[in-house]
């Protein structure tokens, strides 16, 4: 299992509820898929965009870390491809934690 944090960019048009309900359906993606969330996610508010993406000017932006299998990344990508409630995902892998010697 590597460890992971996704980036998820939501509409802008979406209410409280569903950018809850976004948050938490990535959530159930990502354990569906086999990974562990280490903590909520974490929102980051509303931001405009470098330049319009598909019509849409700010987005609300939300962090998630992760434990998951490697082979598992694409799928998660593909689970939520065509889900309304996600504009945009990425995710990147986190370096491995120092360790103490």
């Amino acid at each position: 299992m590597n460890r992971y944090e996704a980036m998820v960019i939501l509409p802008e048009s979406l209410t409280e509820e569903e950018i809850e309900a976004g948050l938490s359906l990535l959530s159930d993606v990502i354990k569906k898929r086999g990974g562990t969330l280490q903590g909520k996610p974490t929102r980051l508010g509303r931001k405009p965009f470098a330049r319009p993406m598909k019509k849409q000017q700010i987005g609300e932006y939300a962090l998630l870390r992760m434990e998951l299998d490697g082979a598992e990344v694409s799928n998660v990508h593909e689970d939520v491809r065509l889900e309304d409630a996600i504009f945009r995902l990425q995710i990147s892998r986190l370096p491995e934690p120092a360790k103490a010697s």
